[in-house]
């Protein structure tokens, strides 16, 4: 079989929460891997196909970071995956339309941007590129 450069389905719960593991950045050399998270690399996370629209899915960086990625009507975005309220994992909210949720206090932001529409903090939002069906995410 061929599994490409992300790994495998590693979570399918009810809430159809994807779990993507990233394997190296696919313009690095492997003495770069070690950089912070905006290092001007990109990640391969998965295929098109694996991620329906209306669907949210973390992703594991390189790194040990992770990443909530989100097809909207089949537009990808990507933000952090922590929440700035309590840290929870926005890729277990509620996605509704370009708006996430987090399921623990209800704090809702924009995968556009990053803002916040509930109180003032803002998450960081990352380019999101397909290339032949395949989804990659610039840090």
């Amino acid at each position: 079989m061929v599994y490409g450069l992300w790994a495998m389905l590693l979570r399918l719960s009810s809430s159809f929460l994807l779990r993507f593991r990233s394997m190296q950045p696919i313009n690095s050399k492997p003495e770069d891997r070690a950089r912070p998270a905006r290092s001007e690399q990109t990640v391969i996370v998965g295929r098109v196909g694996d991620l329906p629209p209306g669907r949210c899915a973390a992703v594991e960086l390189p790194n040990g970071e992770e990443l909530s990625l989100y097809n909207v009507s089949g537009e990808f975005y990507a933000t952090d995956n922590s929440c700035p309220h309590h840290g929870a994992p926005l890729a277990e909210g509620k996605l509704c339309g370009h708006v996430i949720e987090c399921g623990f206090h209800g704090w809702r932001f924009n995968v556009r941007d990053g803002t916040c529409l509930t109180a003032s903090e803002s998450i960081e939002t990352y380019r999101v590129l397909i290339e032949d069906g395949v989804i990659k995410i610039e840090l």
